[in-house]
């Protein structure tokens, strides 16, 4: 932690960012940091009626519950593109400013989205497996992959995110399909849920947002209308899909299977996926590149010292 001196913002740290953009941070505000502290309730009583900006992600999020312990909050800024774990609502009642980090992490995320589809159909990872294991030796040919070629990919949520995987799969020769809150002016077939979207695809990729609105929106009903080759890619957020149901149908082959980025109670994730073998499964890194992530903490830093100067904003909520 470090100690006050005259002039300099202090700024509550619960998720560190970049070193460099850590360093940008040190020259030019107070930090405290929550994320090491060996006692964070005696941290907070000892400084939390001075910290004007708080530094996060989206986990660990901020909670309304820390507001009252931070009375001259001015800003919450978080390196992730997500806001469903930051409580927006109550903080602009109080007049606290929050920040994110979007279109930076479009490209990564996208591109990680393809990935996923390119092990599913494509079985990346058990050829891999495949000659590690010395099966090509001993067995001659793996069992075959599918084509991306043709196939329907249907995009639940076509924003930032979901227009770039969008481009992405157009250029692999894939049919794109999407349902999303409001028809967008694109040319790609418009399906006004995803149970009719669902029935109508080869992949199903979710890249809405997360929250209480789009909780549980993939549903049983929703996996039922796959047919039995389909698969289900989630880069958007574990909330989005009930984990439930989903496992139902991977355990019964209903669906062909999922390439899952998130889930609901990550890192702690449902033992029972690491027991499927229709599912690929990512530690919640699409965003997880050197360089994305480097940009994605600038943004933070840029907001912070733009909010202290009294200049605008560069991605308020």
């Amino acid at each position: 932690m470090n100690h006050p001196t005259s002039g300099q913002p202090e700024l509550l740290v619960l998720r560190p960012l970049m070193p460099a953009q850590m360093e940008q941070l040190e020259q030019a505000f107070q930090l405290h940091r929550y994320d090491l502290a060996e006692d964070p309730e005696a941290l907070l009583h000892e400084v939390g009626g001075r910290i004007r900006g708080v530094v996060t992600s989206g986990a660990p999020g901020f909670q309304a519950a820390m507001l009252p312990r931070l009375p001259a909050l001015e800003i919450v800024s978080t390196s992730s593109v997500g806001t469903d774990s930051i409580a927006v609502a109550a903080c602009k009642e109080k007049g606290i400013h929050v920040t994110n980090t979007p279109d930076v992490l479009n490209d990564d995320v996208a591109d990680l989205a393809i990935g996923l589809v390119l092990n599913a159909l494509r079985r990346l990872g058990d050829g891999h497996e495949y000659v590690r294991s010395g099966q090509w030796s001993q067995r001659g040919m793996m069992p075959l992959g599918r084509s991306l070629k043709g196939k329907r990919m249907g995009i639940v949520g076509l924003g930032r995110i979901g227009l770039e995987i969008a481009k992405r799969a157009e250029a692999m020769k894939m049919d794109i399909l999407y349902t999303s809150r409001n028809r967008k002016d694109v040319p790609y077939p418009y399906y006004a849920t995803p149970v009719e979207l669902a029935a109508n695809c080869d992949i199903l990729m979710l890249a809405c947002p997360g929250g209480a609105d789009t909780r549980h929106l993939i549903n049983a009903q929703v996996l039922d209308a796959l047919h039995p080759e389909a698969w289900v890619i989630n880069i958007s957020r574990g909330s989005v899909v009930d984990e439930e149901a989903l496992i139902n149908a991977l355990q019964r082959k209903s669906i062909g299977g999922a390439g899952l980025d998130v889930f609901e109670n990550e890192p702690h994730i449902d033992t029972r996926f690491q027991q499927l073998d229709n599912v690929i499964l990512f530690p919640h890194h699409a965003s997880g590149t050197t360089e994305t992530r480097s940009a994605m903490s600038q943004l933070v830093v840029d907001n912070l010292k733009a909010h202290f100067r009294g200049e605008p904003l560069l991605t308020p909520l």
